[in-house]
């Protein structure tokens, strides 16, 4: 068994790829690291290259004629670093496994530092860009993205989103991504009853290429965090979510139509042309339609699907049972 599994999603970084794995393996060769976890020996970096159009493919293959240490899994196409998370837990065999993002602006020099707080008692431990060495355009709505996900969440945690976490194998086993989820691990973790903890790292500028962040994704951040809030919540127990919207919304109706056919039989008022009958109505067959909802949900939730939402192109130095399993 593998003592530590590092996964690294990158799309477009072939310039920062040398350095990146020189600092990796400085990080990692310490043996005295490795041995201090007490499970498994030894280590694997897990390079998901998601769908790169620069060469980085081409050079990760060279690396791994040097470090047999190196493993590659490359996307036929960019499907967004959820997917390439997913891909790399899929194919860690580490008991602790590690994320760090490509760009060399986290630092592999905390990975020493991530373990020890792990060895706490802690399932998953996450980074915190304290001194954050980015632009405006990038603070101002990870700031605002952070509040709004600690005050909705309740986990106290500052910087939800940064690249640099360390897991037990456990967690990273149960977690089932998709969409731009990856935001939102610590809040996925902390809701299923794992202990999450986090620490300042040290944060550099970027040295090569662009960020690959946008606008867009702000929005697709929103929709993702909603659906978190709902599938941490009700997703084994959808009925007690539309349920109760159904039964609000079919009492509301049922109390209207019931006042417009009490006003009818004792103050003989017509009820062809009143507005509020048709409300009634309305808030009626809404009820029906939650509650029908609710009662599907939970018929598609006794059958739980975890297909992969990415295709493979090209494996490297991984087993035949882990290259299955990515492809399942």
């Amino acid at each position: 068994m593998t003592a530590i599994s590092v996964i690294v999603p990158l799309y477009n970084e072939l310039e920062s790829l040398p350095e990146l794995t020189r600092r990796l393996f400085e990080a990692l060769d310490d043996r005295k690291f490795t041995e201090s976890l007490g499970e498994g020996t030894g280590f694997e970096i897990i390079m998901v290259d998601d769908g790169s159009t620069d060469g980085s493919a081409a050079l990760i293959r060279k690396m791994i004629a040097e470090r047999p240490e190196i493993r590659m899994i490359s996307f036929r196409r960019n499907y967004g670093k959820t997917a390439a998370l997913s891909a790399g837990f899929r194919a860690a065999s580490g008991e602790v496994v590690i994320t760090i993002d490509a760009d060399l602006q986290d630092d592999p020099g905390e990975f020493k530092a991530m373990v020890s707080k792990l060895q706490e008692g802690y399932d998953m431990v996450s980074g915190w860009k304290q001194e954050r060495k980015d632009p405006l355009s990038k603070t101002l709505p990870s700031k605002l993205f952070n509040w709004t996900t600690r005050i909705f969440s309740g986990i106290p945690l500052h910087d939800f989103n940064c690249g640099l976490k360390a897991y037990r194998r456990e967690l990273v086993a149960s977690l089932d991504l998709r969409g731009e989820m990856h935001r939102y691990i610590p809040v996925l973790a902390q809701w299923n009853g794992y202990r999450v903890a986090e620490i300042p790292v040290r944060h550099h500028p970027r040295k090569f290429g662009k960020s690959k962040f946008g606008t867009a994704r702000f929005f697709t951040g929103l929709f993702d965090f909603l659906s978190v809030m709902f599938i941490t919540r009700y997703l084994r127990s959808p009925m007690h979510f539309f349920g109760m919207a159904g039964l609000g919304s079919f009492s509301a109706g049922l109390c209207i139509s019931l006042w417009v056919t009490a006003d009818k039989l004792m103050n003989h008022r017509p009820v062809s042309n009143r507005p509020i009958l048709f409300l009634g109505i309305l808030l009626i067959i809404l009820g029906v339609q939650l509650f029908s909802t609710g009662l599907l949900g939970e018929m598609l939730s006794s059958r739980p699907s975890r297909s992969a939402s990415y295709t493979v192109r090209e494996t490297a130095n991984l087993g035949e049972e882990i290259i299955r399993n990515l492809k399942a």
